[in-house]
Protein backbone atom coordinates (compact mmCIF):
# COMPACT_ATOMS: atom_id res chain seq x y z
CA UNK A 1 0.00 0.00 0.00
CA UNK A 2 1.32 3.46 -0.93
CA UNK A 3 2.39 5.57 2.05
CA UNK A 4 0.49 8.82 2.41
CA UNK A 5 2.62 11.88 2.99
CA UNK A 6 1.61 13.83 6.09
CA UNK A 7 0.54 17.44 5.68
CA UNK A 8 1.85 20.15 7.99
CA UNK A 9 0.24 23.36 9.17
CA UNK A 10 0.70 26.69 7.44
CA UNK A 11 -0.24 28.49 4.27
CA UNK A 12 1.61 28.51 0.98
CA UNK A 13 4.43 26.05 0.37
CA UNK A 14 5.64 24.74 3.74
CA UNK A 15 8.76 22.59 3.67
CA UNK A 16 9.00 19.78 6.22
CA UNK A 17 11.37 16.85 6.59
CA UNK A 18 9.58 14.46 4.24
CA UNK A 19 7.55 16.68 1.93
CA UNK A 20 6.33 20.12 1.01
CA UNK A 21 2.73 20.95 1.92
CA UNK A 22 0.88 23.28 -0.43
CA UNK A 23 -2.16 25.02 1.04
CA UNK A 24 -4.27 27.71 -0.64
CA UNK A 25 -7.56 29.51 -0.04
CA UNK A 26 -9.84 29.29 -3.09
CA UNK A 27 -13.45 29.04 -1.85
CA UNK A 28 -15.02 29.25 -5.32
CA UNK A 29 -12.85 26.60 -6.96
CA UNK A 30 -14.25 23.30 -8.13
CA UNK A 31 -10.84 21.63 -8.12
CA UNK A 32 -7.28 22.79 -7.52
CA UNK A 33 -4.01 21.31 -8.78
CA UNK A 34 -0.40 22.33 -8.24
CA UNK A 35 2.14 22.14 -11.04
CA UNK A 36 5.83 22.84 -10.89
CA UNK A 37 9.36 21.78 -11.61
CA UNK A 38 8.84 18.80 -9.28
CA UNK A 39 6.26 17.25 -11.67
CA UNK A 40 7.50 18.71 -14.95
CA UNK A 41 4.67 21.27 -14.82
CA UNK A 42 1.98 18.64 -15.24
CA UNK A 43 -1.33 20.39 -14.51
CA UNK A 44 -3.28 17.29 -13.49
CA UNK A 45 -0.82 15.08 -11.59
CA UNK A 46 -1.23 16.58 -8.12
CA UNK A 47 -4.78 17.44 -7.11
CA UNK A 48 -5.31 19.22 -3.80
CA UNK A 49 -7.75 17.89 -1.22
CA UNK A 50 -10.60 20.15 -0.14
CA UNK A 51 -10.47 21.23 3.50
CA UNK A 52 -12.94 23.35 5.47
CA UNK A 53 -13.88 26.96 4.65
CA UNK A 54 -12.55 26.98 1.10
CA UNK A 55 -9.03 25.80 1.82
CA UNK A 56 -7.24 23.18 -0.28
CA UNK A 57 -4.01 21.27 0.47
CA UNK A 58 -1.65 18.51 -0.58
CA UNK A 59 1.72 17.21 0.63
CA UNK A 60 4.20 16.29 -2.11
CA UNK A 61 7.32 14.33 -1.26
CA UNK A 62 9.07 15.28 -4.49
CA UNK A 63 8.71 19.04 -3.96
CA UNK A 64 11.65 20.75 -2.30
CA UNK A 65 13.11 24.18 -1.63
CA UNK A 66 14.01 25.97 -4.85
CA UNK A 67 11.27 24.36 -6.92
CA UNK A 68 9.03 26.66 -8.95
CA UNK A 69 5.27 26.17 -8.90
CA UNK A 70 1.79 27.51 -9.60
CA UNK A 71 -1.74 26.55 -8.65
CA UNK A 72 -4.14 25.44 -11.40
CA UNK A 73 -7.63 26.51 -10.33
CA UNK A 74 -10.77 25.17 -12.03
CA UNK A 75 -13.94 27.22 -11.65
CA UNK A 76 -16.58 25.99 -14.08
CA UNK A 77 -15.10 26.41 -17.54
CA UNK A 78 -12.36 28.70 -16.22
CA UNK A 79 -8.90 27.20 -15.79
CA UNK A 80 -6.60 29.68 -14.07
CA UNK A 81 -2.82 29.51 -13.56
CA UNK A 82 -2.20 31.35 -10.29
CA UNK A 83 0.86 32.15 -8.24
CA UNK A 84 0.70 31.46 -4.54
CA UNK A 85 -0.59 34.43 -2.49
CA UNK A 86 1.73 33.24 0.30
CA UNK A 87 4.76 32.72 -1.97
CA UNK A 88 7.93 33.65 -0.07
CA UNK A 89 9.80 34.32 -3.29
CA UNK A 90 9.02 34.78 -6.98
CA UNK A 91 11.24 34.31 -10.00
CA UNK A 92 9.93 37.79 -10.86
CA UNK A 93 6.61 39.60 -10.54
CA UNK A 94 5.36 37.99 -13.77
CA UNK A 95 7.06 34.65 -13.17
CA UNK A 96 6.55 31.66 -10.91
CA UNK A 97 6.29 31.08 -7.18
CA UNK A 98 9.37 29.54 -5.55
CA UNK A 99 9.33 27.01 -2.71
CA UNK A 100 11.37 28.76 -0.02
CA UNK A 101 12.76 27.31 3.19
CA UNK A 102 14.48 30.03 5.20
CA UNK A 103 17.09 27.89 6.95
CA UNK A 104 19.16 30.81 8.22
CA UNK A 105 21.63 30.68 11.09
CA UNK A 106 20.87 33.79 13.11
CA UNK A 107 23.58 35.43 15.22
CA UNK A 108 21.47 38.17 16.82
CA UNK A 109 20.31 36.42 19.98
CA UNK A 110 21.75 39.17 22.19
CA UNK A 111 20.32 42.06 20.19
CA UNK A 112 17.71 44.33 21.73
CA UNK A 113 16.33 47.45 20.09
CA UNK A 114 16.99 50.65 22.01
CA UNK A 115 14.16 52.15 24.03
CA UNK A 116 11.88 54.24 21.86
CA UNK A 117 12.99 57.47 23.54
CA UNK A 118 16.58 56.76 22.46
CA UNK A 119 15.87 55.82 18.84
CA UNK A 120 17.15 57.76 15.86
CA UNK A 121 15.60 56.36 12.68
CA UNK A 122 17.30 56.50 9.28
CA UNK A 123 14.86 55.93 6.40
CA UNK A 124 16.34 54.35 3.29
CA UNK A 125 15.33 52.84 -0.03
CA UNK A 126 17.15 49.63 -0.89
CA UNK A 127 17.14 50.25 -4.64
CA UNK A 128 18.83 53.67 -4.49
CA UNK A 129 20.75 53.90 -1.21
CA UNK A 130 23.98 52.31 -2.43
CA UNK A 131 23.93 51.41 -6.10
CA UNK A 132 27.19 49.97 -7.36
CA UNK A 133 26.47 50.99 -10.94
CA UNK A 134 23.99 53.41 -12.47
CA UNK A 135 22.27 50.61 -14.39
CA UNK A 136 21.92 48.33 -11.34
CA UNK A 137 19.51 48.56 -8.43
CA UNK A 138 20.81 48.50 -4.89
CA UNK A 139 20.63 45.22 -3.01
CA UNK A 140 20.56 43.96 0.55
CA UNK A 141 24.28 43.25 0.18
CA UNK A 142 24.96 46.82 -0.92
CA UNK A 143 23.14 47.96 2.23
CA UNK A 144 25.33 45.63 4.32
CA UNK A 145 28.36 47.33 2.80
CA UNK A 146 27.19 50.66 4.26
CA UNK A 147 26.42 49.40 7.78
CA UNK A 148 29.82 50.60 9.11
CA UNK A 149 28.99 54.08 7.80
CA UNK A 150 25.56 54.13 9.44
CA UNK A 151 27.09 52.81 12.64
CA UNK A 152 29.77 55.51 12.55
CA UNK A 153 27.29 58.37 12.41
CA UNK A 154 25.39 56.93 15.37
CA UNK A 155 22.16 55.75 13.74
CA UNK A 156 20.57 52.97 15.85
CA UNK A 157 17.53 52.13 13.71
CA UNK A 158 16.91 51.91 9.97
CA UNK A 159 13.51 51.99 8.31
CA UNK A 160 13.34 50.37 4.88
CA UNK A 161 10.86 51.33 2.19
CA UNK A 162 8.78 48.28 1.17
CA UNK A 163 10.65 45.23 -0.13
CA UNK A 164 7.71 42.96 -1.07
CA UNK A 165 7.81 41.75 -4.69
CA UNK A 166 6.59 44.55 -6.97
CA UNK A 167 6.06 44.97 -10.69
CA UNK A 168 9.36 45.38 -12.53
CA UNK A 169 12.74 45.93 -10.92
CA UNK A 170 12.51 49.64 -10.02
CA UNK A 171 9.91 51.05 -7.66
CA UNK A 172 9.41 52.92 -4.42
CA UNK A 173 7.87 49.62 -3.27
CA UNK A 174 4.35 50.84 -2.57
CA UNK A 175 2.84 48.61 -5.26
CA UNK A 176 3.21 45.15 -3.71
CA UNK A 177 2.22 42.37 -6.11
CA UNK A 178 3.05 39.53 -3.71
CA UNK A 179 3.14 40.73 -0.08
CA UNK A 180 4.94 37.63 1.28
CA UNK A 181 7.61 37.46 -1.43
CA UNK A 182 10.82 39.44 -1.03
CA UNK A 183 11.90 41.40 -4.10
CA UNK A 184 14.29 39.16 -6.06
CA UNK A 185 16.15 42.11 -7.58
CA UNK A 186 17.11 43.15 -4.05
CA UNK A 187 18.46 39.68 -3.25
CA UNK A 188 15.53 37.61 -2.01
CA UNK A 189 14.68 36.02 1.32
CA UNK A 190 18.05 34.69 2.50
CA UNK A 191 19.85 37.94 1.64
CA UNK A 192 17.25 39.97 3.51
CA UNK A 193 17.71 37.76 6.58
CA UNK A 194 21.46 38.19 6.28
CA UNK A 195 21.08 41.97 6.13
CA UNK A 196 18.87 42.09 9.25
CA UNK A 197 21.35 39.83 11.04
CA UNK A 198 24.25 42.13 10.14
CA UNK A 199 22.36 45.22 11.30
CA UNK A 200 21.65 43.54 14.62
CA UNK A 201 25.30 42.56 15.03
CA UNK A 202 26.06 46.27 14.55
CA UNK A 203 23.47 47.12 17.28
CA UNK A 204 21.09 48.72 14.76
CA UNK A 205 17.37 47.88 14.69
CA UNK A 206 15.39 47.28 11.48
CA UNK A 207 11.87 48.57 10.86
CA UNK A 208 10.13 47.59 7.65
CA UNK A 209 7.54 49.55 5.68
CA UNK A 210 4.49 47.44 4.77
CA UNK A 211 1.50 48.25 2.57
CA UNK A 212 -1.97 47.02 3.54
CA UNK A 213 -4.18 49.86 2.27
CA UNK A 214 -4.08 48.41 -1.26
CA UNK A 215 -2.28 45.71 -3.22
CA UNK A 216 -0.75 45.95 -6.69
CA UNK A 217 -2.44 47.08 -8.81
CA UNK A 218 -0.36 45.35 -11.53
CA UNK A 219 1.34 41.93 -11.87
CA UNK A 220 -1.04 40.59 -9.27
CA UNK A 221 -2.57 37.10 -9.29
CA UNK A 222 -4.61 38.02 -6.21
CA UNK A 223 -7.01 39.75 -8.63
CA UNK A 224 -10.07 37.51 -9.13
CA UNK A 225 -7.88 34.77 -7.70
CA UNK A 226 -10.27 31.80 -7.86
CA UNK A 227 -12.38 33.11 -10.73
CA UNK A 228 -15.13 34.72 -8.68
CA UNK A 229 -15.84 38.43 -8.54
CA UNK A 230 -18.78 40.78 -8.22
CA UNK A 231 -19.29 43.98 -10.20
CA UNK A 232 -16.19 43.01 -12.19
CA UNK A 233 -14.11 43.86 -9.12
CA UNK A 234 -11.18 42.03 -7.56
CA UNK A 235 -12.73 38.90 -6.13
CA UNK A 236 -12.10 37.18 -2.81
CA UNK A 237 -9.17 39.29 -1.58
CA UNK A 238 -10.80 42.67 -2.29
CA UNK A 239 -13.94 44.66 -1.69
CA UNK A 240 -16.30 44.14 -4.58
CA UNK A 241 -18.20 47.40 -4.18
CA UNK A 242 -17.36 51.10 -3.95
CA UNK A 243 -15.04 50.44 -0.99
CA UNK A 244 -12.48 48.92 -3.35
CA UNK A 245 -11.43 52.33 -4.69
CA UNK A 246 -8.13 53.87 -3.53
CA UNK A 247 -5.86 56.53 -5.06
CA UNK A 248 -3.49 53.72 -6.09
CA UNK A 249 -5.98 51.39 -7.76
CA UNK A 250 -9.26 49.53 -7.33
CA UNK A 251 -7.59 47.12 -4.93
CA UNK A 252 -8.42 47.82 -1.30
CA UNK A 253 -8.38 44.48 0.56
CA UNK A 254 -11.69 43.29 2.01
CA UNK A 255 -10.99 43.77 5.71
CA UNK A 256 -14.45 42.40 6.43
CA UNK A 257 -13.43 38.89 5.40
CA UNK A 258 -11.83 36.89 8.19
CA UNK A 259 -9.55 35.12 5.71
CA UNK A 260 -8.25 38.44 4.33
CA UNK A 261 -7.60 39.80 7.79
CA UNK A 262 -5.75 36.56 8.55
CA UNK A 263 -3.71 36.98 5.37
CA UNK A 264 -2.59 40.47 6.38
CA UNK A 265 -2.01 39.42 9.98
CA UNK A 266 0.15 36.50 8.83
CA UNK A 267 2.18 38.88 6.69
CA UNK A 268 2.80 41.33 9.54
CA UNK A 269 3.87 38.58 11.91
CA UNK A 270 6.10 36.95 9.29
CA UNK A 271 8.42 39.96 9.16
CA UNK A 272 8.84 39.89 12.93
CA UNK A 273 8.95 36.15 13.55
CA UNK A 274 10.78 34.82 10.49
CA UNK A 275 12.96 37.79 9.58
CA UNK A 276 13.56 39.27 13.06
CA UNK A 277 12.37 42.77 12.15
CA UNK A 278 12.08 45.08 15.14
CA UNK A 279 8.98 46.88 13.96
CA UNK A 280 6.68 47.78 11.12
CA UNK A 281 5.72 51.11 9.62
CA UNK A 282 2.28 50.73 8.02
CA UNK A 283 1.69 52.86 4.96
CA UNK A 284 -1.31 55.22 4.58
CA UNK A 285 -3.30 53.77 7.47
CA UNK A 286 -5.97 56.44 7.02
CA UNK A 287 -7.00 54.54 3.86
CA UNK A 288 -7.48 51.43 5.97
CA UNK A 289 -9.60 53.45 8.41
CA UNK A 290 -11.61 55.52 5.91
CA UNK A 291 -12.90 55.03 2.39
CA UNK A 292 -11.45 58.37 1.26
CA UNK A 293 -8.49 58.53 3.60
CA UNK A 294 -10.29 60.59 6.24
CA UNK A 295 -10.82 63.72 4.16
CA UNK A 296 -13.93 65.79 4.77
CA UNK A 297 -17.19 63.98 5.55
CA UNK A 298 -15.66 60.56 4.99
CA UNK A 299 -17.04 57.10 5.67
CA UNK A 300 -15.23 54.97 8.23
CA UNK A 301 -14.25 51.35 7.59
CA UNK A 302 -14.76 49.76 11.04
CA UNK A 303 -13.26 46.42 10.06
CA UNK A 304 -10.08 48.21 8.97
CA UNK A 305 -9.68 49.54 12.50
CA UNK A 306 -10.30 46.02 13.84
CA UNK A 307 -7.58 44.62 11.57
CA UNK A 308 -4.95 47.09 12.75
CA UNK A 309 -6.01 46.92 16.39
CA UNK A 310 -5.75 43.14 16.44
CA UNK A 311 -2.34 43.09 14.75
CA UNK A 312 -0.97 45.70 17.17
CA UNK A 313 -2.42 43.89 20.18
CA UNK A 314 -0.92 40.56 19.13
CA UNK A 315 2.51 42.04 18.44
CA UNK A 316 2.55 43.87 21.76
CA UNK A 317 1.44 40.75 23.61
CA UNK A 318 3.90 38.37 21.99
CA UNK A 319 6.80 40.72 21.28
CA UNK A 320 6.81 43.64 23.72
CA UNK A 321 9.22 46.33 22.61
CA UNK A 322 8.55 45.85 18.90
CA UNK A 323 7.49 49.18 17.42
CA UNK A 324 4.56 49.60 15.05
CA UNK A 325 4.32 53.01 13.37
CA UNK A 326 1.32 54.39 11.50
CA UNK A 327 1.67 56.72 8.56
CA UNK A 328 -1.76 58.19 9.21
CA UNK A 329 -1.06 61.93 8.89
CA UNK A 330 -4.44 62.95 10.29
CA UNK A 331 -3.23 63.92 13.74
CA UNK A 332 -5.72 61.62 15.49
CA UNK A 333 -4.93 60.49 19.03
CA UNK A 334 -6.97 57.30 18.43
CA UNK A 335 -4.21 55.88 16.22
CA UNK A 336 -1.66 55.65 19.04
CA UNK A 337 -4.11 55.29 21.92
CA UNK A 338 -3.71 51.92 23.61
CA UNK A 339 -6.01 49.06 22.68
CA UNK A 340 -7.04 48.85 26.35
CA UNK A 341 -8.31 52.43 26.13
CA UNK A 342 -10.21 51.87 22.89
CA UNK A 343 -7.46 52.95 20.49
CA UNK A 344 -5.85 51.25 17.51
CA UNK A 345 -2.67 50.64 19.47
CA UNK A 346 0.22 51.83 17.30
CA UNK A 347 3.38 52.61 19.23
CA UNK A 348 3.95 55.83 17.30
CA UNK A 349 2.79 57.71 14.21
CA UNK A 350 4.34 60.01 11.62
CA UNK A 351 3.44 63.51 12.76
CA UNK A 352 1.95 65.99 10.31
CA UNK A 353 1.87 68.55 13.13
CA UNK A 354 5.68 68.67 13.08
CA UNK A 355 6.91 68.31 9.53
CA UNK A 356 4.79 70.95 7.79
CA UNK A 357 5.25 73.92 10.18
CA UNK A 358 8.95 73.17 10.68
CA UNK A 359 9.63 72.96 6.95
CA UNK A 360 7.67 76.21 6.46
CA UNK A 361 9.78 77.95 9.10
CA UNK A 362 12.96 76.81 7.35
CA UNK A 363 11.91 77.58 3.80
CA UNK A 364 10.47 81.09 4.33
CA UNK A 365 12.73 83.47 2.40
CA UNK A 366 12.50 86.39 4.82
CA UNK A 367 13.40 85.97 8.48
CA UNK A 368 10.51 88.23 9.44
CA UNK A 369 8.05 85.64 8.11
CA UNK A 370 9.21 82.80 10.35
CA UNK A 371 6.33 81.99 12.67
CA UNK A 372 7.84 81.13 16.04
CA UNK A 373 4.48 80.30 17.59
CA UNK A 374 3.78 77.76 14.85
CA UNK A 375 7.24 76.32 15.48
CA UNK A 376 6.59 76.16 19.23
CA UNK A 377 3.30 74.36 18.62
CA UNK A 378 5.11 71.87 16.38
CA UNK A 379 7.79 71.19 18.99
CA UNK A 380 5.36 70.78 21.90
CA UNK A 381 2.65 68.74 20.18
CA UNK A 382 2.05 65.26 21.56
CA UNK A 383 -0.40 62.36 21.46
CA UNK A 384 -1.98 60.88 24.57
CA UNK A 385 0.49 62.62 26.90
CA UNK A 386 3.40 60.65 25.46
CA UNK A 387 5.87 62.62 23.37
CA UNK A 388 7.31 59.46 21.79
CA UNK A 389 4.00 58.50 20.18
CA UNK A 390 5.10 60.57 17.20
CA UNK A 391 7.88 60.28 14.62
CA UNK A 392 9.27 63.70 13.67
CA UNK A 393 11.21 64.65 10.56
CA UNK A 394 11.75 67.34 7.94
CA UNK A 395 12.55 64.94 5.09
CA UNK A 396 11.00 61.59 4.15
CA UNK A 397 10.49 59.76 0.87
CA UNK A 398 7.16 61.60 0.52
CA UNK A 399 8.47 65.03 1.52
CA UNK A 400 11.29 65.09 -1.03
CA UNK A 401 9.53 63.76 -4.13
CA UNK A 402 6.52 64.39 -6.35
CA UNK A 403 7.27 68.09 -6.72
CA UNK A 404 8.68 68.66 -3.24
CA UNK A 405 12.45 69.02 -3.02
CA UNK A 406 15.04 68.43 -0.35
CA UNK A 407 14.99 71.14 2.32
CA UNK A 408 18.23 72.94 1.27
CA UNK A 409 17.05 72.94 -2.35
CA UNK A 410 13.70 74.40 -1.28
CA UNK A 411 15.55 77.12 0.64
CA UNK A 412 17.72 78.21 -2.27
CA UNK A 413 16.80 76.42 -5.52
CA UNK A 414 19.86 75.55 -7.56
CA UNK A 415 22.17 76.51 -4.68
CA UNK A 416 21.39 73.93 -2.03
CA UNK A 417 24.92 74.04 -0.61
CA UNK A 418 24.90 77.82 -0.21
CA UNK A 419 25.38 79.32 3.25
CA UNK A 420 21.63 79.78 3.66
CA UNK A 421 20.76 76.37 2.25
CA UNK A 422 23.15 74.56 4.56
CA UNK A 423 22.53 76.66 7.64
CA UNK A 424 18.73 76.50 7.61
CA UNK A 425 18.60 72.85 6.56
CA UNK A 426 20.83 72.03 9.51
CA UNK A 427 18.54 74.04 11.76
CA UNK A 428 15.79 71.64 10.69
CA UNK A 429 17.92 68.59 11.47
CA UNK A 430 18.84 70.07 14.85
CA UNK A 431 15.21 70.83 15.71
CA UNK A 432 14.31 67.27 14.74
CA UNK A 433 17.07 65.70 16.83
CA UNK A 434 16.43 67.83 19.90
CA UNK A 435 12.62 67.98 19.94
CA UNK A 436 10.34 65.57 21.81
CA UNK A 437 9.43 62.62 19.59
CA UNK A 438 11.24 59.84 17.73
CA UNK A 439 13.51 61.65 15.24
CA UNK A 440 13.94 60.38 11.67
CA UNK A 441 16.34 61.33 8.89
CA UNK A 442 16.01 60.43 5.22
CA UNK A 443 18.92 58.94 3.30
CA UNK A 444 21.53 61.53 2.37
CA UNK A 445 20.00 64.26 4.51
CA UNK A 446 23.12 64.17 6.66
CA UNK A 447 25.33 65.28 3.76
CA UNK A 448 23.01 67.85 2.12
CA UNK A 449 21.75 65.61 -0.67
CA UNK A 450 19.89 68.08 -2.88
CA UNK A 451 18.21 65.87 -5.49
CA UNK A 452 14.57 64.85 -5.50
CA UNK A 453 14.04 61.27 -4.39
CA UNK A 454 13.56 59.09 -7.46
CA UNK A 455 13.52 55.31 -7.52
CA UNK A 456 15.70 55.20 -10.63
CA UNK A 457 18.47 57.54 -9.42
CA UNK A 458 21.15 56.58 -6.93
CA UNK A 459 21.88 58.54 -3.79
CA UNK A 460 24.80 60.87 -4.56
CA UNK A 461 27.61 59.73 -2.27
CA UNK A 462 29.87 62.41 -3.76
CA UNK A 463 27.95 64.80 -1.52
CA UNK A 464 29.45 63.00 1.49
CA UNK A 465 32.97 63.76 0.24
CA UNK A 466 31.91 67.35 -0.31
CA UNK A 467 30.20 67.77 3.06
CA UNK A 468 32.15 65.49 5.40
CA UNK A 469 32.09 68.15 8.12
CA UNK A 470 28.34 68.53 7.97
CA UNK A 471 27.95 64.76 8.28
CA UNK A 472 30.16 64.99 11.35
CA UNK A 473 27.88 67.71 12.72
CA UNK A 474 24.79 65.55 12.28
CA UNK A 475 26.65 62.61 13.80
CA UNK A 476 27.68 64.66 16.83
CA UNK A 477 24.08 65.64 17.43
CA UNK A 478 22.81 62.08 16.93
CA UNK A 479 25.31 60.81 19.48
CA UNK A 480 24.33 63.55 21.92
CA UNK A 481 20.73 62.43 21.52
CA UNK A 482 21.46 58.72 21.98
CA UNK A 483 24.32 58.83 24.53
CA UNK A 484 23.81 56.80 27.66
CA UNK A 485 24.66 59.82 29.75
CA UNK A 486 22.83 61.42 32.65
CA UNK A 487 24.02 64.84 31.51
CA UNK A 488 22.21 64.63 28.17
CA UNK A 489 19.29 62.46 29.20
CA UNK A 490 17.01 65.49 28.94
CA UNK A 491 16.92 64.96 25.16
CA UNK A 492 15.31 61.57 25.85
CA UNK A 493 12.85 62.89 28.42
CA UNK A 494 9.08 63.34 28.33
CA UNK A 495 9.16 66.98 29.45
CA UNK A 496 9.70 70.08 27.32
CA UNK A 497 9.04 73.73 27.98
CA UNK A 498 9.78 76.94 26.15
CA UNK A 499 12.16 79.06 28.24
CA UNK A 500 12.66 81.90 25.76
CA UNK A 501 10.79 83.23 22.73
CA UNK A 502 11.92 86.40 20.98
CA UNK A 503 9.71 86.80 17.94
CA UNK A 504 11.39 90.08 16.97
CA UNK A 505 14.88 88.61 16.67
CA UNK A 506 13.57 85.08 15.86
CA UNK A 507 15.34 83.34 18.74
CA UNK A 508 13.82 80.38 20.56
CA UNK A 509 15.02 78.28 23.50
CA UNK A 510 13.52 75.19 25.07
CA UNK A 511 14.41 72.89 27.93
CA UNK A 512 14.24 69.10 27.69
CA UNK A 513 14.10 67.03 30.85
CA UNK A 514 13.27 63.65 32.35
CA UNK A 515 11.53 65.33 35.27
CA UNK A 516 8.78 67.89 35.65
CA UNK A 517 10.92 70.16 37.84
CA UNK A 518 13.43 70.71 34.98
CA UNK A 519 16.31 70.88 37.45
CA UNK A 520 18.68 69.01 35.15
CA UNK A 521 17.52 70.24 31.80
CA UNK A 522 19.20 70.09 28.44
CA UNK A 523 18.87 73.55 26.89
CA UNK A 524 18.44 74.07 23.14
CA UNK A 525 18.96 77.61 21.82
CA UNK A 526 17.92 78.33 18.22
CA UNK A 527 18.62 81.40 16.13
CA UNK A 528 16.29 81.47 13.13
CA UNK A 529 17.67 84.70 11.76
CA UNK A 530 20.68 85.83 9.75
CA UNK A 531 21.80 88.11 12.59
CA UNK A 532 24.48 87.15 15.09
CA UNK A 533 24.19 88.36 18.68
CA UNK A 534 26.77 89.02 21.37
CA UNK A 535 25.89 88.59 25.04
CA UNK A 536 22.43 87.29 24.22
CA UNK A 537 20.20 86.71 27.26
CA UNK A 538 17.62 83.95 27.74
CA UNK A 539 15.85 82.19 30.58
CA UNK A 540 17.24 79.10 32.30
CA UNK A 541 15.86 76.64 34.81
CA UNK A 542 18.09 76.39 37.87
CA UNK A 543 21.64 75.10 37.42
CA UNK A 544 24.95 76.14 38.92
CA UNK A 545 26.61 75.93 35.57
CA UNK A 546 26.07 74.85 31.98
CA UNK A 547 28.57 73.71 29.40
CA UNK A 548 28.31 74.06 25.66
CA UNK A 549 27.92 70.55 24.21
CA UNK A 550 27.07 71.42 20.62
CA UNK A 551 27.50 74.41 18.33
CA UNK A 552 26.27 73.97 14.77
CA UNK A 553 28.24 77.06 13.69
CA UNK A 554 31.66 75.54 14.37
CA UNK A 555 33.93 76.06 11.35
CA UNK A 556 35.14 72.48 11.71
CA UNK A 557 31.75 71.46 10.36
CA UNK A 558 31.95 73.79 7.35
CA UNK A 559 34.40 76.49 6.29
CA UNK A 560 31.49 78.80 5.42
CA UNK A 561 30.40 78.91 9.07
CA UNK A 562 31.39 81.89 11.20
CA UNK A 563 32.96 80.02 14.13
CA UNK A 564 31.77 82.76 16.48
CA UNK A 565 33.09 82.26 20.03
CA UNK A 566 30.19 81.15 22.24
CA UNK A 567 32.18 79.89 25.25
CA UNK A 568 31.68 80.19 28.11
CA UNK A 569 27.99 80.59 28.94
CA UNK A 570 27.37 82.93 31.86
CA UNK A 571 24.66 81.98 34.36
CA UNK A 572 23.20 84.67 36.62
CA UNK A 573 20.95 83.88 39.55
CA UNK A 574 18.34 86.43 38.58
CA UNK A 575 14.86 85.74 37.18
CA UNK A 576 14.50 86.00 33.42
CA UNK A 577 11.77 84.89 31.01
CA UNK A 578 9.78 83.58 34.00
CA UNK A 579 12.68 81.26 34.81
CA UNK A 580 14.84 81.36 37.94
CA UNK A 581 18.09 82.13 36.13
CA UNK A 582 19.45 84.04 33.17
CA UNK A 583 21.87 82.63 30.64
CA UNK A 584 24.13 84.85 28.55
CA UNK A 585 26.06 83.73 25.50
CA UNK A 586 27.05 84.73 22.01
CA UNK A 587 24.67 83.41 19.37
CA UNK A 588 25.69 82.97 15.72
CA UNK A 589 23.32 83.40 12.78
CA UNK A 590 21.09 80.42 11.91
CA UNK A 591 22.71 78.39 14.67
CA UNK A 592 21.75 75.74 17.19
CA UNK A 593 23.47 75.63 20.55
CA UNK A 594 22.93 72.79 23.03
CA UNK A 595 23.89 73.24 26.68
CA UNK A 596 24.16 70.49 29.27
CA UNK A 597 23.88 71.07 33.04
CA UNK A 598 26.84 70.76 35.39
CA UNK A 599 24.98 70.66 38.69
CA UNK A 600 26.79 69.65 41.85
Amino acid sequence: MEKLTDKVAGMGAVVSQDATTFRVWAPNADTVFVAGTFNEWNKTTHELEKEENGYWSIAIAEAKAGDEYKYIIHNGELILDRNDPYAREMTNSNGNSVVTNLDFEWEDQDFKMKSWNALVIYELHVGTFNRKKDDEVGTFQSIIDKIPYLQSIGVNCVELLPIAEFAGGISWGYNPSYPFAIERDYGGAAEFAKMVNEFHKADIAVILDVVYNHFGPSDMDLWQFDGWSDNDKGGIYFYNDHRSSTPWGDTRPDYGREEVRQYIRDNALMWIEDYHCDGLRMDATSYIRYEGGGLGDDTEIPEGNILMRDINAEIQSKYPGKLTIAEDLKGHTLVTESVENGGIGYGSQWDMNFVHPVRKALIEQGDEYRDLQALIDAILFQYNNDVFQRVIYTESHDEVANGKARVPEEIEPGRADSFFGKKRALLGIAITLTSPGIPMLFQGQEFIEDEYFKDDEALDWNQLKKHTGITRMVSDLIKLRTADSQQSDGLRGQYTKIVHCNDTDKVLAYARSTSEDFLNSTIVLLNLSNNSFTDYSFGLPFANQYRLAFNSDWSGYDQDFTDMDVNPIAVEAIPYDDETHKGITNLPAYATLVFLPLNE
